[in-house]
């Protein structure tokens, strides 16, 4: 049967979430790629072989689209060639307005080669904005699923609605976070903030329940080579709740460490061993060229991805990357420590190194102009670490680190309560705990780039801009409010959980997550909310009167029947009285 027309309500409408229609076009069409494919007409959707000799070749890995820009927008599929064939294939591409194809709108050929793994990405130009279209891809006698994208708006613009994600862990549990987020009708774009995919091998991170599920990694070691990532991609491209949401919404993507390994800078990885695994710099190399293979990104130059996106006169989304192209290396807890404990002055002096770059200074200089230059309303700033400064206490952070050296939270919770009700009973050892200073919980984040992060907030403030920083990494969902370093009030940050990859509820199992997560507030006063043991996703929805943030979660990823629910709503309003302060919705 055919698919329904588009009856979703564009980027320009003025309706709310809740006031917006349904959209069974959406609904209809995520749930036949999610169980394998429409019929269009008499069109196979999967690869036969054909007449006059045609090779059978398949769409084993779907369609996505990508960089929507108000004209044009990136197609992406990939071409599964017979096993040993290494023949160009050459591939047509079709983009209508309507689902049956009646009326196409845009057409092309392109070719999908060995040297690209076999993947094909065409930059559909002539487009309206802020308009639905699908699209698909032919290929000798194989046909492939349909996917749907749009246009972004320009001009006036009344609301648009992102859906953040960050860090799926193929082997941690399914993808039942991508499976929500496609079956929604009220999103425009999907950002995918990084961690895409994990690097390590089997026996790596978050995989006990790997073999159980059904999800051991392929291939079975580390990825190191071209080939390896390339293999890692075709996997998780094989997920179908990941190639629902691919063909339900076009995605804006930005890598994180893991897309290459563990904890990257510029110059190497925590989880890359020059001695056994090679050059970091080919390893690099390789890993990005496996990336813009396999994501619809729009790459002129392989190693630079930071870009902007203009959704009108109401949102500008730049996407940085706060991980390869400027990054210094981590500072590290372990430098500064002596018999007496960590030395402060000389970590207090690391940290606060004017020269430390985050960024890079080609990338801060084009941020500035990008910042300049747009007039939108919100400014928002897709990345993938921590703004927000997380500081804790000392000795939590030590018992964090090295269990047993300092107190666990609610130990040190309860001392906070004693001290504010008996302080006359605490003991001279309970004192010296207390005493002790807040320090940041993560170097890999701003919190250890504290100059680098000053430039950036300075810029907005000096701009008066109206500043929204999204972030994901850390596997666990928060919101903060942004000040310099003299307290002045600069943007809001809206940090996304995992899709799958474990949170604190696996570093600090003795924990009661709820309990953390107050803790985590009471101690943080700019922390105004904070999710450490759930998956989910962030949905961020922009007006010219609000900028609003909802934590949305999944009960399981150990099962394909999961609830999904919307636990946190928090917004920020535009202007010098708002900006910077989160208020409840």
């Amino acid at each position: 049967m055919n698919l329904p027309a588009d009856t979703s309500v564009p980027a320009t409408s003025a309706a709310s979430a809740d006031q917006r229609p349904a959209d069974p076009g959406r609904r209809s069409f995520v749930r036949q790629v999610a169980w394998g494919g429409v019929a269009l007409g008499t069109l196979p959707l999967t690869a036969c072989g054909g007449g006059d000799g045609a090779p059978p070749v398949q769409f084993l890995h779907g369609v996505a689209s990508g960089d929507p820009l108000s004209d044009r927008v990136i197609l992406w599929t990939r071409v599964t060639p017979p096993a040993g064939d290494t023949r160009d294939i050459p591939v047509q591409w079709e983009v209508a307005s309507d689902a049956a194809f009646t009326t196409l709108v845009a057409q092309g050929q392109a070719t999908a080669a060995a040297g690209r793994d076999f993947t094909v990405k065409v930059d559909a130009a002539g487009l309206k904005a802020a308009t639905g279209y699908y699209y698909r891809f032919r290929a000798y006698d194989a046909t492939s699923p349909t996917g749907r994208t749009r246009t972004l708006p320009t001009g006036s613009v009344a609301q648009v609605k992102l859906a953040v994600f960050s860090c799926s862990n193929y082997p941690a549990g399914y993808f039942n976070v991508y499976a929500d987020a496609a079956r929604r009708s009220d999103v425009d774009v999907a950002v995918h903030l990084g961690d895409y995919l994990y690097e390590y091998g089997r026996d790596g991170y978050a995989s006990a329940q790997a073999a159980q599920l059904g999800r051991l990694v392929q291939p079975a070691g580390e990825i190191l080579t071209l080939a390896d990532y390339r293999q890692r991609y075709a996997q998780y491209r094989s997920d179908p709740d990941l190639q629902a949401l691919h063909a339900a919404l076009p995605m804006i993507a930005i890598w994180d460490d893991h897309e290459v390994a563990n904890d990257s800078w510029t110059g190497g990885a925590e989880n890359h061993q020059s001695a056994t695994e090679g050059d970091y710099a080919t390893r690099k190399a390789v890993a990005q060229q496996a990336y813009h293979e396999w994501l619809p990104t729009r790459n002129a130059q392989p190693a630079l991805i930071y870009r902007s996106f203009a959704f009108g006169d109401l949102l500008a989304l730049h996407m940085l990357d706060t991980r390869h192209i400027g990054r210094d290396k981590q500072l590290d807890y372990t430098q500064f420590m002596t018999p007496q404990g960590l030395d402060a002055a000389a970590f207090t002096a690391a940290l606060s190194n004017p020269t430390r770059q985050l960024l890079g200074t080609q990338q801060t200089q084009w941020l500035q102009q990008q910042l300049g230059a747009s007039a939108a309303t919100w400014q928002v700033l897709g990345q993938q670490v921590l703004m927000g400064r997380m500081n804790v206490p000392a000795p939590i952070l030590m018992d964090v680190l090295a269990p047993g050296s300092g107190v666990s939270v609610s130990t040190y919770a309860a001392l906070v309560a004693k001290a504010q009700q008996t302080p006359a009973a605490l003991t001279p050892q309970e004192q010296a705990i207390l005493a002790q200073p807040a320090i940041p919980y993560n170097l890999d984040a701003w919190d250890g780039y504290a100059a680098a992060r000053e430039t950036v907030l300075g810029m907005a403030r000096a701009l008066q801009k109206n500043l929204v920083v999204l972030a994901g990494d850390t596997h666990n969902a928060w919101a903060n409010e942004l000040q310099d370093l003299q307290g002045n009030p600069v943007g809001v940050e809206f940090a996304t959980s995992s899709v799958s990859a474990p949170g604190f509820e696996e570093i600090l199992p003795k924990e009661n997550p709820a309990m953390l997560a107050g803790a985590f507030q009471q101690l943080i006063p700019t922390l105004k909310y904070a999710d450490t043991s759930r998956r989910g996703y962030l949905l961020l929805t922009a007006t010219p009167s609000e900028c609003r943030g909802d934590w949305v979660f999944v009960d399981t990823i150990t099962s394909h029947n999961y609830h999904a629910s919307t636990d946190k709503s928090l917004k920020v309003l535009p202007g010098a009285a708002g900006r910077g302060r989160l208020v409840p919705v």
